[in-house]
């Protein structure tokens, strides 16, 4: 009779993956149940997902989240905007102003202490919405969406903090699920790192265009109908660790299963995935910019009952 030949690794591969997404560990370094079998398998241990990796509860998940939250910050400050030929000169070279009334609106805007150019050459009557607009896809090179080609299928568009589209002056206008394509409108400019955001979160791509203003505004109008309660805003910000405590107090409430992160300029975005329910959005001021934030920031929202 030949004799069988058992291969133990062969064996215990197919398990050692198993066991792993069963009974996970930390991956926290430190972690001091990291290495204990039954601190692993005991039923009262939970843990949470952070960007694909997974952390014990308490002290764990607030350690990472200050981790992912100092990376966020120190890539956020680096690379700069791409140079592009200011607003006032396309429209000088365009012939649709002339030298005297550029230089009324950059001494207005000067004076005010507020406000782009468009605006100001718009205030003062010197051009109109359209001219502004064309402008500035010119500027971006990037197409105009007319108000009258917006769809109107709100329901198959991802879940977007409503507060951040009015900070940066966009809204989603379709999304293609085919393609997992989602089609954002701008309002005056367009902010490629908060696009990216919007990549990262949704696990989607991102194809910018322009709106009007009368377009913008009311394609804004009817997203702002949906409800309010999926979202929470924090403007005051102590440091990155009340940061991490306020993210880490939301997970255990709602008992979340993963958290996703991204920055968006002066704000974290935190999205709490709950089970059976949409996902809970945290926007934090960045302790860093706390001081200096300006008056057109996302305003504090009232905390839902969870």
């Amino acid at each position: 009779m030949g004799a069988a030949i058992f291969s133990l690794p062969h064996w215990i591969s197919p398990w050692r993956g198993i066991w792993e997404k069963w009974v996970p560990h930390c991956a926290r370094p430190d972690c001091e149940r990291r290495h204990h079998l039954w601190s692993r398998v005991h039923p009262s241990r939970h843990g949470i997902v952070v960007d694909g990796s997974w952390y014990c509860l308490n002290e764990c998940l607030e350690r990472a989240l200050e981790a992912a939250f100092r990376s966020l910050s120190s890539r956020s400050n680096k690379g700069a905007s791409p140079h592009r030929i200011p607003l006032g000169l396309l429209l000088l070279s365009r012939q649709q102003v002339t030298v005297e009334q550029l230089r009324r609106a950059l001494e207005a805007q000067r004076t005010a202490g507020y406000g782009r150019i468009g605006e100001w050459l718009r205030t003062l009557g010197f051009v109109n919405e359209e001219q502004v607009t064309a402008a500035l896809a010119r500027q971006w090179s990037r197409p105009i969406l007319r108000g009258n080609a917006l769809p109107t299928a709100h329901h198959r568009i991802p879940q977007i903090p409503l507060a951040l589209l009015e900070s940066f002056a966009m809204v989603p206008v379709d999304y293609i699920p085919a393609t997992a394509t989602l089609h954002i409108g701008c309002n005056d400019r367009i902010e490629y790192r908060v696009l990216y955001a919007l990549e990262q979160m949704l696990e989607c791509r991102t194809e910018p265009c322009l709106l009007v203003s009368r377009a913008y505004q009311d394609a804004l109008r009817r997203w702002s109908e949906q409800t309010r309660e999926r979202e929470i805003c924090f403007e005051q910000m102590a440091d990155i660790g009340e940061c991490a405590r306020v993210v880490r107090s939301y997970a255990a409430r709602v008992a979340a299963s993963e958290i996703r992160l991204a920055v968006c300029d002066r704000q974290f975005w935190v999205r709490l995935f709950r089970p059976r329910q949409p996902p809970l959005d945290l926007l934090l001021r960045r302790p860093e910019d706390t001081l200096c934030a300006p008056s057109s920031s996302i305003s504090t929202a009232a905390v839902p009952h969870l």
